[in-house]
């Protein structure tokens, strides 16, 4: 029989995090944070990092474990999340998967095979001059139905990924993401969304939470640590802060565009979430 793992997962500020906990408590469960941010050291007010008191004396696995001038990947999140899984396991818990990163998810839970693919720095340097939309032009021209596909909910690091996957590969997407059996037996939950507004309110009162509690002082920190590397200045939060730290935006703009990509981006994690048809909405 196939062991049997908990996937919370859900767009940002829709109470994934306390929901895991909540059943944590009640399975004796250990949460896998499933978050390409959280990862990373000292990205704690702009991730929404949950702190000690949050986590409510529950383990909480992959977050701290790199710091930011890593380059991250998923397959790196597989081997991790495994060993976490079969740690967790091993002392007769439950694996509470939790977080709003859908690849993470797809490549651990839904068992998407993973090519072993040297990144190519000079090719990923050349893409990332380029807009989403052109980048989507180009991926059109080489494989169009992998742009069919991710055309309306992927990030750009992703489409350069997916670009830089077919180009060295010299395949199509449909050719190298293939799917094999599930390895664990998943309840998937989702938590209960009221509305979109709803969840759109929760998202801008957490971004005002942000500016109080320190993010323009995070954000300084990071810089002054680590320089402009690529996995600050693209991570939403300290981008919006560092325009005003440019003297680009006021103070005021830089809150409105936080808000405004933070709204874009929970409405690309529910497009790519509702695409698997197991999930089931808490109560």
């Amino acid at each position: 029989m196939k062991q049997k793992v908990i996937a919370v997962a859900g767009p940002t500020a829709s109470g994934k995090t306390k929901l895991a906990i909540e059943l944590a408590h009640r399975v004796n469960g250990e949460i896998i944070s499933a978050d390409s941010r959280l990862v990373y050291r000292g990205f704690n007010i702009a991730c929404a990092k949950p702190t000690i008191e949050e986590c409510e004396g529950i383990p909480h696995h992959l977050i701290d474990i790199v710091e930011p001038e890593v380059d991250y990947s998923a397959g790196d999140y597989v081997r991790d999340a495994k060993n976490a899984i079969e740690d967790i396991f091993s002392r007769n818990k439950t694996p509470i998967i939790a977080g709003g990163t859908g690849l993470y998810f797809r490549v651990l839970l839904e068992n998407y095979n993973l090519p072993k693919v040297e990144t190519n720095y000079e090719l990923r340097k050349n893409l990332e001059l380029k807009t989403r939309e052109e980048l989507l032009e180009s991926l059109k021209s080489i494989d169009k139905a992998a742009y069919e596909t991710v055309k309306q909910d992927t990030s750009k690091r992703r489409i350069i990924r997916i670009l830089e996957l077919i180009t060295e590969l010299d395949k199509p997407l449909s050719e190298i993401e293939t799917q094999k059996e599930p390895e664990y037996d998943v309840e998937w939950i989702m938590p209960e969304l009221v509305s979109r507004e709803w969840l759109y309110d929760r998202i801008n009162q957490r971004v005002d939470l942000m500016f109080k509690q320190g993010i323009i002082e995070e954000t300084k920190f990071l810089l002054e640590k680590h320089g402009r590397i690529r996995n600050v200045t693209e991570t939403i939060g300290y981008k919006e802060v560092i325009s005003y730290l440019d003297g680009l935006w006021t103070i005021e703009e830089a809150k409105d565009k936080l808000k405004q990509h933070t709204r874009n981006y929970a409405k690309r994690q529910l497009t790519w979430f509702r695409k698997n048809p197991n999930f089931k909405i808490s109560i």
